[in-house]
């Protein structure tokens, strides 16, 4: 459908056993070429599903090295098999697959660059149980981040985000945190280097065994994200410069 444009599909997985089925499944594999699973030292057997399935890209962390730091695994693996458009998708099936055909056209068609699948625009997010505390901070970091980052974006916290190779290839995400607070370092080096993010609206699930963080990592992350937004604007008036966004 786009012509000689590869399109890898990632997958972080941290105990994913009992969704990475249904999620697999969902996939348009009319348009995908690879899947990646990287298992984050899950204590379930994530790595046997994800076998069962024919997945044949599957990197096994001996380590639990932490949300970002399985990201760098996966887009690492991605940009080696030669991807042109690589898609997060979180194999928890908080997300849901059949918006991967939408958000490959965007890039594909070289509309936008980078792609997120929003919880926010329109009422996916309450609808689909997202707690209300965490819904109140997301919409107040959004806010916030917008200001000091000069963006208009509907939120900066989805897990499903899609990238040309292009993209990826410019920002050194590998140097950033191993932790939750990589989602949004890496939009910032989106950002500083001038691209544009594409938002699609995106109905989002929570239940039992879909992955989420505690009030404490969530207070921990959400200052984390004041900071780099902080740093992001401070870096662009030229007040004090941070070597992840040169």
């Amino acid at each position: 459908m786009y012509k000689h444009k590869k399109v890898v599909i990632v997958l972080p997985a941290y105990n994913a056993a009992k969704t990475l089925e249904i999620t697999y499944n969902e996939i348009p594999f009319d348009l995908v070429d690879e899947v990646v699973l990287v298992d984050d030292h899950s204590s379930d057997n994530t790595s046997e599903v994800a076998k069962k399935l024919g997945i044949v890209h599957i990197i096994t962390h001996e380590n639990n090295t932490g949300y970002g730091g399985n990201q760098k695994s996966c887009y690492n693996k991605a940009l080696e098999l030669g991807g042109d458009i690589i898609i997060m998708l979180h194999p928890d099936y908080q997300y849901t697959p059949k918006l991967l055909t939408a958000m490959i056209s965007i890039i594909g068609n070289d509309v936008y660059p980078v792609v997120f699948g929003s919880r926010i625009l329109g009422k996916g997010a309450l609808k689909g149980g997202m707690p209300i505390y965490k819904y109140i901070a997301n919409r107040f970091l959004t806010f916030t981040q917008n200001v000091l980052m000069n963006q208009k974006l509907s939120e900066y916290h989805t897990g499903y985000r899609a990238f040309s190779g292009e993209v990826l290839k410019s920002v050194n995400y590998n140097m950033l945190s191993d932790d939750f607070v990589f989602d949004n370092q890496i939009i910032a080096q989106i950002c500083n280097k001038g691209y544009d993010i594409a938002e699609v609206t995106c109905p989002t699930k929570y239940f039992e065994d879909a992955s989420s963080i505690n009030l404490k990592r969530s207070t921990i992350y959400g200052l984390g994200v004041l900071s780099v937004s902080m740093q992001y604007f401070l870096h662009n008036i030229g007040l004090k410069k941070y070597k992840y966004l040169n």
